[in-house]
Protein backbone atom coordinates (compact mmCIF):
# COMPACT_ATOMS: atom_id res chain seq x y z
CA UNK A 1 0.00 0.00 0.00
CA UNK A 2 1.41 3.12 -0.99
CA UNK A 3 0.83 6.35 1.07
CA UNK A 4 -0.43 9.69 -0.03
CA UNK A 5 2.46 12.41 -0.68
CA UNK A 6 2.74 14.27 2.59
CA UNK A 7 1.82 17.55 1.08
CA UNK A 8 -1.61 16.24 0.88
CA UNK A 9 -1.43 14.25 4.43
CA UNK A 10 -2.78 16.68 6.97
CA UNK A 11 -0.31 17.57 9.92
CA UNK A 12 -2.40 15.27 12.35
CA UNK A 13 -1.83 12.26 10.01
CA UNK A 14 1.97 13.21 9.73
CA UNK A 15 2.23 13.47 13.36
CA UNK A 16 0.80 10.17 14.42
CA UNK A 17 2.92 8.40 11.32
CA UNK A 18 5.82 9.54 13.18
CA UNK A 19 4.67 8.36 16.67
CA UNK A 20 4.48 5.78 15.53
CA UNK A 21 7.45 5.34 13.77
CA UNK A 22 9.74 7.14 16.91
CA UNK A 23 7.81 4.06 19.04
CA UNK A 24 9.17 1.20 17.17
CA UNK A 25 12.68 1.70 18.70
CA UNK A 26 12.99 1.85 22.55
CA UNK A 27 15.74 3.69 22.37
CA UNK A 28 14.17 6.29 20.51
CA UNK A 29 10.83 5.90 22.38
CA UNK A 30 12.86 6.57 25.65
CA UNK A 31 14.46 9.84 24.25
CA UNK A 32 10.80 11.31 23.29
CA UNK A 33 9.28 10.77 26.16
CA UNK A 34 12.78 12.36 28.41
CA UNK A 35 13.23 15.32 26.17
CA UNK A 36 9.14 15.99 25.32
CA UNK A 37 8.17 15.54 29.24
CA UNK A 38 5.12 12.93 27.80
CA UNK A 39 4.59 10.06 29.55
CA UNK A 40 2.76 6.93 28.22
CA UNK A 41 -0.44 7.78 29.51
CA UNK A 42 -0.58 11.49 28.45
CA UNK A 43 0.59 10.10 24.89
CA UNK A 44 -2.53 7.48 24.85
CA UNK A 45 -4.84 10.05 26.29
CA UNK A 46 -3.82 13.03 24.58
CA UNK A 47 -2.48 11.95 21.07
CA UNK A 48 -5.47 13.75 19.59
CA UNK A 49 -4.53 17.29 20.71
CA UNK A 50 -2.46 19.47 18.78
CA UNK A 51 0.06 20.01 21.52
CA UNK A 52 0.98 17.07 21.90
CA UNK A 53 1.25 16.08 18.21
CA UNK A 54 3.42 19.16 17.65
CA UNK A 55 5.86 17.81 20.59
CA UNK A 56 6.25 14.32 18.54
CA UNK A 57 7.22 16.34 15.40
CA UNK A 58 9.21 19.08 17.04
CA UNK A 59 11.30 16.07 19.10
CA UNK A 60 12.13 14.85 15.32
CA UNK A 61 13.13 18.32 14.17
CA UNK A 62 15.23 18.90 16.52
CA UNK A 63 17.71 15.84 16.29
CA UNK A 64 18.29 15.63 12.14
CA UNK A 65 19.56 11.74 12.14
CA UNK A 66 16.12 10.84 13.18
CA UNK A 67 14.04 13.86 11.16
CA UNK A 68 15.91 12.33 8.16
CA UNK A 69 15.12 8.86 9.18
CA UNK A 70 11.42 9.26 9.82
CA UNK A 71 11.32 11.40 6.80
CA UNK A 72 12.30 8.79 4.70
CA UNK A 73 10.83 5.84 6.60
CA UNK A 74 7.30 7.67 6.40
CA UNK A 75 8.09 8.60 2.63
CA UNK A 76 7.68 12.36 3.09
CA UNK A 77 10.42 14.97 3.18
CA UNK A 78 12.03 16.02 6.41
CA UNK A 79 10.73 20.21 5.46
CA UNK A 80 7.35 18.76 5.46
CA UNK A 81 7.31 17.20 8.88
CA UNK A 82 8.78 20.52 9.95
CA UNK A 83 6.10 22.59 8.66
CA UNK A 84 3.70 20.31 10.01
CA UNK A 85 5.11 20.91 13.54
CA UNK A 86 4.67 24.77 12.99
CA UNK A 87 1.11 24.08 11.56
CA UNK A 88 0.15 22.18 14.72
CA UNK A 89 1.76 24.80 16.93
CA UNK A 90 -0.35 27.42 15.93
Amino acid sequence: MTRPPAETRPPEVLALEALGWALADDRRAERLLSLTGLTPERLRHGIEDRGVQAAVLDFLAGHEPDLVLAADALDTTPEALVAAARELAR
